[in-house]
């Protein structure tokens, strides 16, 4: 059975509707109820929920949170997927890419355009894509996202086409 570590931070991904303010927001983990979802049976996906922030509001500081999370689980030798808000996601990417030359793992970070739960959304998909990849993938820093693979380092943020494209 292979083991991946699934790290949150939050991002559209896990926003929720709130009914008190009308908008879109980062309240509470969801993955793991969308985890169960999925038909897994050789894969034991440990799931974390770091932080639940929308990535434009991701400082230096929380930046340095999740790399230093990867690099304790690193030492298990098993994949990694982290959920992250995708404004920000390739800068997230690149930093844990500048901190970590060495790796063994393929890190995989995903998200989406639409929320988990909302009618056309993406995370499901980006979801249950990057914990196929975080398999598959050589060690290294990679964004999947819409049944793409891009290294972080080659990857962008295509906001008009609500997507990733090669940079």
């Amino acid at each position: 059975m292979q083991r991946i570590y699934l790290i949150s931070t939050g991002g559209t991904i896990e926003k929720v509707y709130s009914e008190q303010s009308g908008v879109v927001e980062n309240r509470a983990a969801k993955l793991e109820r969308y985890l169960r979802m999925l038909r897994l049976p050789d894969a034991e996906i440990r799931a974390e929920h770091l932080m639940n922030k929308d990535s434009l509001e991701m400082t230096d500081a929380d930046r340095v949170e999740v790399r230093d999370r990867v690099a304790g689980l690193l030492a298990e030798g098993a994949p990694i997927v982290i959920s992250h808000g995708t404004d920000t996601m390739v800068e997230t990417g690149r930093f844990l890419e500048e901190s970590f030359h060495d790796l063994k793992v393929p890190i995989v970070l995903t998200g989406a355009m639409t929320p988990l739960g909302f009618e056309g959304s993406d995370g499901l998909q980006n979801l249950t894509e990057s914990l196929l990849a975080a398999r598959l993938l050589a060690p290294g820093v990679y964004i999947v996202m819409h049944g793409q693979v891009f290294p972080v380092s080659r990857a962008r943020k295509d906001k008009d086409n609500a997507t990733f494209v090669w940079a």
